[in-house]
């Protein structure tokens, strides 16, 4: 049997070995007694939560149709203004969730009335992020 001194997370432990020859272990039970009492660990400080990133109109107008964030994810980029005429199925905005691009389409045609994400923001399933007129 071999001693050593082993340290894990700051706890100092005391450890007996036993030697293998040849294949073979002898039958002497192995031991592990700590050295110290253990110490918990401190918590890590927690993370400082990021600034919201700026919407640009967050107001619905009564009556519009809202396009919801069908997934959690960042915006990459906005093809709407307030105002703008859309056509059923045209890209609004450009939505990246899990590693994909995905495009968030006109449901119809209308007039945009309210864009309520900009480029960089992060949005959460079912956020508003366009309303139609």
């Amino acid at each position: 049997m071999k001693k050593f001194l082993i340290k894990v997370n700051g706890n100092q432990y005391e450890v007996e070995v036993e030697e293998i020859r040849d294949g073979s272990v002898a039958s002497a039970p192995v031991a592990a007694a700590p050295a110290s009492a253990p110490v918990a660990a401190p918590a890590p400080a927690p993370a400082p939560a990021p600034a919201p990133a700026p919407k640009k109109d967050t107001a619905v107008p009564a009556g519009a149709q809202t396009i919801t964030a069908p997934m959690p994810g960042t915006i990459l980029k906005v093809n709407v203004n307030p105002g703008d005429a859309v056509k059923k199925g045209q890209v609004l905005l450009i939505l990246e969730a899990m590693k994909m691009e995905n495009e968030i389409v006109a449901p119809a045609d209308g007039k945009v009335a309210s864009v309520n994400v900009s480029k960089g923001a992060s949005v959460n399933a079912g956020d508003v992020l366009v309303s139609l007129a």
